[in-house]
């Protein structure tokens, strides 16, 4: 069983920045894969960003440029640094990570982008 949990979420203005963190637990050697999801207020929860084991990253188009997903692997934690954000942005964000034939969520922290 892997744990995990996020953490960093909070009230931002516009054009303002963030990280997010996501702490593993558990059977951590098992993890491939991460990702950060997140669901705004009446949507259907999306993918934001993925890395997998080796660091190799990926983005939706709409925040391209402006986050960044990383993990430490040493630290069992994964980030997503979040600048220039949008009233759009906001959503509460969910750690997603895949092993062992399994995929394990967080409970999500909430983000609110607004003046």
């Amino acid at each position: 069983q892997v744990q995990l949990v996020e953490s960093g979420g909070g009230l931002v203005q516009p054009g303002g920045s963030l990280r997010l963190s996501c702490a593993a637990s558990g059977i951590i050697f098992i993890i491939n894969d991460m990702r950060w999801y997140r669901q705004a207020p009446g949507k259907e929860r999306e993918l934001v960003a993925g890395i997998t084991r080796g660091g190799s990253t990926d983005y939706r188009d709409s925040v391209k440029g402006r986050f960044a997903i990383s993990r430490d692997n040493t630290k069992n934690t994964m980030y997503l640094q979040m600048n220039s954000l949008k009233p759009e942005d906001t959503a509460v964000y969910y750690c997603n990570a895949d092993g062992g034939g399994r995929e394990f969520w967080g409970q999500g922290t909430r983000l609110t982008v607004s003046s």
